[in-house]
């Protein structure tokens, strides 16, 4: 496998969008492929899909459902985000919110 793979899988959730308002940008990071989106329709303006998880769905056995998947969360994104990212980022932990009273108990300002 080489990165001519994850780049062919790349265009083609990306192949969902309007013919010809996609756009390879290149990445600052090797462990990204990264679009620029210019059509006026579309609120989405670009796609950024990790080299690692696209290697990940290569090898899935059940992988061309996955990407019919993000095929349309693409098309749904398209038209409600500013970035659309996969994996999704996610958020396993809120920050800790100490209340009012309980720093001033332990002398925290």
């Amino acid at each position: 496998m080489n990165a001519t793979d994850e780049t062919k899988l790349a265009e083609l959730i990306v192949s969902v969008l309007p013919e010809g308002s996609v756009v390879r940008v290149c990445s600052d990071d090797r462990e990204s492929v990264r679009y620029a989106v210019r059509d006026g329709n579309l609120k989405l303006r670009s796609v950024i899909l990790r080299r690692a998880s696209l290697r990940r769905l290569l090898h899935d056995p059940i992988g061309f459902v996955k990407v019919e998947y993000l095929q349309r969360e693409l098309k749904k994104a398209a038209k409600q985000s500013r970035e659309f990212n996969y994996p999704r980022p996610t958020r396993l932990h809120r920050p800790a919110v100490v209340p009012e009273r309980m720093r001033a108990m332990a002398g925290i300002f």
